[in-house]
């Protein structure tokens, strides 16, 4: 495609990459049968090798130029950083129980906090020294940006794996409380390390500390209120095409009010998606009304996820990695699976209370700490440039291995280990 070619506009890009999630999501149905995310991952990495090889052999396609200059036209900032997260986060939260929650407040809130600090540090820190072996010219403070965005881990692959096997139901809920909250204050973190990595200024605890404050606690905030209101406006009346419109309006007028007043709308979205997913679900919703919210947004969570990795895979062909990618790619898998384990040892170890009640727990806690969809979008929405080339190809190589070998061994290690499923002969637990 020559550079003054006509470019695709938003509808057409849209277009472009539902049809292909559509295809191959058909193609994985009828031949591969692997669950989709799965499917979806292993097509989108042949098609980028496969890509990748008709550019080298036949240049005079320029394939990757093509690519990258469609990429080119889509703001990832605003469109993944302010515009999916809402989506994402709001859908995940609708299938925690907040029940189970509360009775497991204390693993969550550690896992998703110390966890998260501790994970992000530790990535820091390794990547940094991953980054000075191999001589790559990055600013230090960009190796912890990548540790914050991989530090958030995907509830929904991992609950339908732990649902499955009949997992014991506190495991599962400090599985999905975990994801659901280090989501948000992972995407916290990496906007506030972004920023300073961004701008080159000084960064200091004391200052983050104080934007984290500011920007968890007025996210909170709004999300109880939006999260009330929608489940007030849903109470007084009994229309699903209606409350499924209302639900919408929570994600997306909750969240651009939160951009505005520059608090967190990925936490915000989570605690409402909490408050319409249990007390909506329970006492707002006939059972019609119900089973339409819920299988809207099971749609757009599975329509997203297939973007976004459609997108990831789509980058590796612009960029076509290079040894220093591929480098720092494969140190980024066992450093983001031992920050895993010490950000898991510290938040259960800390205070004795909150470790894992089931024998076991601590290695489903670690393995299944899959990197998915948000991981993604926060790289995606990183500024262009050899960092976030070299950033991407890290957070590439995780995430395929978070899903192609953890997702895919994680039922088998949970079947070697029966007091993780006391009651794996009776009838599974239904949220």
């Amino acid at each position: 495609m020559h550079a003054d070619s006509p470019g695709l506009n938003p509808f057409e890009m849209a277009a472009m990459l539902v049809v292909a999630s559509a295809l191959l999501g058909w193609f994985n149905h009828h031949f591969l049968r692997l669950p989709h995310v799965i499917g979806l991952t292993v097509m989108g990495a042949v098609a980028a090798i496969m890509l990748l090889v008709v550019n080298a052999f036949v240049p005079a396609i320029t394939l990757d130029d093509w690519v990258a200059s469609t990429l080119h036209q889509l703001n990832f900032t605003d469109t993944l950083l302010q515009g999916m997260l809402s989506f994402l986060l709001f859908a995940g939260a609708l299938h925690v129980d907040l029940d189970r929650l509360r009775a497991d407040w204390l693993p969550v809130l550690l896992l998703s906090t110390v966890g998260v600090i501790v994970s992000t540090v530790v990535v820091g820190l390794l990547t940094w020294g991953a980054g000075l072996l191999l001589g790559l010219a990055i600013a230090p403070i960009w190796y912890f940006v990548f540790g914050a965005l991989i530090s958030p881990t995907d509830p929904v692959s991992v609950l339908g794996v732990l649902k499955e096997e009949r997992v014991d139901e506190s495991l599962q809920a400090s599985v999905a409380g975990e994801s659901l909250f280090n989501d948000g204050v992972g995407i916290v973190v990496f906007t506030i390390l972004l920023g300073a990595a961004v701008t080159g200024s000084d960064f200091s605890l004391g200052e983050g500390a104080r934007l984290f404050a500011i920007e968890a606690g007025g996210g909170i905030a709004i999300g109880l209120v939006f999260g009330w209101l929608g489940y007030r406006a849903m109470r007084s009346m009994d229309e699903y095409a209606l409350e499924v419109l209302i639900s919408l309006a929570v994600v997306m007028g909750g969240y651009a009010l939160c951009t505005q007043l520059h608090v967190s709308g990925p936490l915000a979205m989570a605690v409402a998606g909490l408050l319409i997913g249990n007390h909506g679900v329970t006492f707002a919703m006939s059972d019609v009304t119900r089973d339409y919210v819920i299988k809207f947004w099971e749609l757009i969570d599975e329509l997203l996820n297939s973007i976004l990795f459609l997108l990831i895979g789509l980058e590796m062909i612009a960029l076509v990695p290079g040894v220093p990618h591929i480098e720092l790619g494969l140190l980024a898998i066992p450093i983001t699976l031992a920050a895993r384990a010490l950000a898991v040892s510290a938040s259960t170890k800390l205070i004795p209370a909150a470790g894992p009640k089931a024998d076991g727990a601590w290695g489903v806690l670690w393995w299944g700490g899959l990197r998915g969809g948000i991981s993604i979008a926060l790289v995606l929405s990183l500024p262009a440039g050899e960092t976030r080339d070299l950033l991407l190809a890290a957070t590439f190589a995780a995430v395929l291995f978070s899903v192609l070998v953890q997702r895919a061994t994680l039922g088998r290690f949970i079947e070697r280990n029966p007091d993780l499923h006391p009651d794996k002969e009776g009838p599974p637990t239904l949220h």
